[in-house]
């Protein structure tokens, strides 16, 4: 058997966008040639609306003549003149992951289980809830877990409870795992398109409580969930990713809930995925994801 990309080493994640123009591809294929790297992958979208020019690259680092430091160095003098927004991650770096949770249980055992099997990147590092439901789970898999109440007056106290909690086990990013709390701008601010939400999508879309049986009343055919990154505007973030179900009058509210729920813990871990895997790029209010 050959080598796996993993056998032969960690790669670079190079992502990175700019105003269209003749000449980018070239430059970032020429500055990696030019210190030996070895390509394993390479993506690329021109937004023709916009002109934007969106690319991933990957390559391996076990022949590039530069150190890490040195790597972000050079790019930087490529990168300048071109006008690129750029960042640089490594596949063996340790992403280190929170989960935050309230009453529902199926996204965070999901997620866990995922980990606990190999499936999903990153390394979760704490379990937080506002409701003491959990701690037990967490602690089948070894995590710290942290209850934290909330209501409206203690809510500022408790997010900074949060913040420091974060800090300390050096997260990086946090995931809602059907968390039903409002995040403040000073968590979305300190995490910025690094808190990823989980929610049902229905057509036509139902807010407020008890969403399966307002879709059961209205007599769907069509529900779904939504993974996108958290920002102030509540639940306007840029979509990361989404998916649906056919559904028709002989299901039930109690269907239609199970359908949902296993569409949220696909969904999210997906999401999970292609964001710990560098595969999205945010530009304004939307994605672009290789």
């Amino acid at each position: 058997m050959g080598q796996t990309t993993e056998s032969r080493g960690p790669t670079a994640r190079l992502l990175l966008s700019a105003p269209d123009r003749p000449g980018l591809v070239a430059a970032v294929a020429q500055f990696i040639y030019d210190h030996g790297g070895d390509v394993t992958a390479a993506d690329q979208h021109t937004d023709e609306e916009e002109g934007m020019f969106f690319q991933r690259v990957e390559f391996r680092l076990d022949s590039f003549a530069l150190s890490r430091p040195a790597l972000e160095d050079a790019f930087a003098q490529v990168a300048r003149p071109l006008g690129m927004n750029w960042a640089v991650r490594y596949s063996d770096e340790e992403r280190r992951v929170a989960v935050l949770v309230s009453h529902q249980p199926h996204c965070l055992v999901d997620l866990l289980g995922r980990w606990y099997a190999h499936e999903l990147p990153g390394q979760p590092v704490l379990v937080v809830s506002n409701h003491p439901d959990h701690a037990a789970l967490a602690g089948r898999f070894g995590l710290p877990y942290h209850h934290l109440p909330v209501t409206k007056q203690t809510r500022a106290a408790q997010e900074a409870q949060l913040l420091e909690l974060l800090s300390a086990a050096g997260v990086e990013l946090v995931v809602l795992a059907r968390y039903m709390q409002i995040l403040s701008p000073a968590v979305i601010d300190a995490y910025p398109s690094k808190v990823i939400n989980i929610h049902h999508s229905f057509l036509p879309a139902f807010s407020g409580g008890q969403p399966y049986h307002q879709a059961h009343a209205r007599g769907v055919k069509l529900i779904g969930a939504t993974a996108h990154y958290a920002t102030a505007e509540l639940d306007q973030g840029p979509i990361i990713e989404q998916d649906t179900a056919r559904v028709t009058h002989r299901h039930g509210v109690a269907d239609l809930a199970r359908t949902g729920r296993d569409l949220e813990t696909v969904v999210l871990a997906r999401a999970v995925r292609l964001h710990l895997t560098d595969r999205v790029l945010v530009h304004g209010r939307k994605t672009v994801v290789f």
